[in-house]
């Protein structure tokens, strides 16, 4: 008896030796956390290179921390992040779309965490200018007011990308006034060169609207479109411009029909690729730029004439309010903000806010940020032309899209953005 005794308790404890370690282990890895974190920048660009910093940063700064990083379109999370959000799948921090459209619209669902007490702990509303803030707060899904739900960390504007190699080929000066600008691009059309890389399915193509739009208008104009601060008529001079001054540069060969069928991406490769002399874009393509094309000199100039353009702090980093690790996100949007990554963002191409400028030496770069410090200082920030209203992003690119291929006039083109515009706006209470 006394011998099987012994034997079980040999066995015992054989058992609790092997079982010991793997409780250990589960416990362990049940103590770790994780950092959920989505965004949509493509890896060559300023901003993926910068995120990827500040993953690394943080994972240094967080050893006991996971950070599980998916990387997700522009597209799909901006058609799905209601849906996302309002899920347990929803990330702790997400890279996100601002504006009274996106943003805006989220908060009023209650699905974005407000960071306001969070922005004044950790410094965030001195590191972001009042204009920069513009896109961070909202009040009752208005920006530029009221508690934050997301931080912005860079810049952005739209300007025209051109190919100086074309342009010396061509003969064609930098053009500094509208008039000079269609008169470079007619030149290339004479030349049987189509002067613009335009991708209409996306984007691109109602920002390009939106600048003819904006060489007609003043603050007052944008204040009353964006911000609902007075009133909004789709046939004024400054919409009826922008609208036929489109049509007719489609008439005149400087954007052409295909353009209907070309997402943004396409329209980058083919300016890459040197199909085109000019494209009118973000300052999100400057650092791909800088590292992918390498068979011609290019350089950028603002819209020509415009003391307005479309351009705002960049998309925000978000907190949903169903995140389940909310202070590491805080914790990496506070390492996106840090000088050393700032940093890290501008020398790579893009708009730094934050950055150590003495660190930043390449000549094109410090054209980039002197053109935006341009825009700020004249107080030329206009947003973009979809923000105004939920879904009205999708309204702008069919609109466009229409204008583009001839089956809609200026006029029908204009009654057609008009009115999701005033449905939004009439179910707000304004006051």
């Amino acid at each position: 008896m006394r011998k099987k005794m012994l034997s079980l308790l040999l066995v015992a404890a054989a058992v609790i030796m092997v079982v010991a370690p793997q409780v250990s282990s589960t416990a362990q890895a049940q103590d770790q956390r994780t950092l959920k974190l989505w965004h949509y920048e493509s890896p060559t660009g300023a901003m993926g290179k910068a995120w990827d910093a500040a993953i690394a940063k943080f994972e240094e700064t967080h050893p006991d921390v996971k950070v599980e990083f998916e990387s997700r379109g522009f597209e799909e999370i901006r058609q799905t992040a209601p849906m996302i959000l309002n899920s347990d799948e929803a990330p702790d921090v997400m890279e996100y779309n601002k504006g009274n459209a996106t943003a805006g619209f989220l908060s009023q669902q209650g699905l974005l965490t407000d960071l306001t007490d969070v922005a004044v702990e950790r410094g965030w509303d001195q590191i972001l200018s009042p204009s920069l803030q513009t896109t961070s707060r909202y009040e009752n899904g208005i920006m530029g007011s009221g508690p934050w739900y997301g931080v912005t960390n860079y810049g952005e504007y739209v300007m025209v990308y051109y190919n100086q190699d074309m342009f010396a080929a061509n003969g064609v000066e930098v053009p500094t006034t509208l008039d000079e600008f269609e008169a470079a691009m007619q030149t290339f059309v004479d030349a049987g060169i189509t002067p613009l890389a335009v991708g209409a399915t996306e984007y691109p193509a109602q920002q390009i609207f939106y600048e003819l739009v904006l060489s007609q208008a003043d603050r007052d104009w944008v204040n009353a479109y964006q911000l609902y601060q007075g009133d909004v008529d789709f046939h004024d001079a400054a919409f009826t411009f922008g609208a036929e001054k489109m049509a007719d540069w489609v008439s005149k060969g400087y954007i052409s029909e295909d353009a209907t069928g070309l997402p943004a991406e396409d329209m980058g490769v083919s300016f890459e690729n040197g199909d085109f002399p000019m494209m009118i874009s973000g300052s999100w393509w400057y650092g791909r730029f800088m590292e992918e094309i390498t068979s011609f000199e290019w350089s950028t100039f603002l819209f020509p004439g415009n003391a307005l353009n479309a351009g705002s702090g960049g998309n925000i980093w978000i907190v949903p309010t169903n995140a389940k690790n909310k202070d590491l996100a805080y914790d990496f949007i506070d390492i996106t903000l840090s000088p050393e990554i700032q940093s890290i963002l501008g020398n790579e191409g893009g708009i730094p806010i934050n950055a150590d400028l003495e660190q930043i030496e390449d000549p094109k770069i410090q054209e980039l940020i002197a053109n935006f410090n341009t825009i700020i200082a004249d107080d030329g920030i206009a947003f973009y032309p979809d923000w105004p209203a939920p879904g009205y992003y999708d309204v702008l690119v069919s609109g466009v899209q229409e204008l583009i291929a001839g089956t809609m006039s200026p006029d029908e083109m204009l009654d057609f953005i008009a009115d999701p515009y005033f449905e939004y706006r009439d179910s707000l209470d304004l006051g």
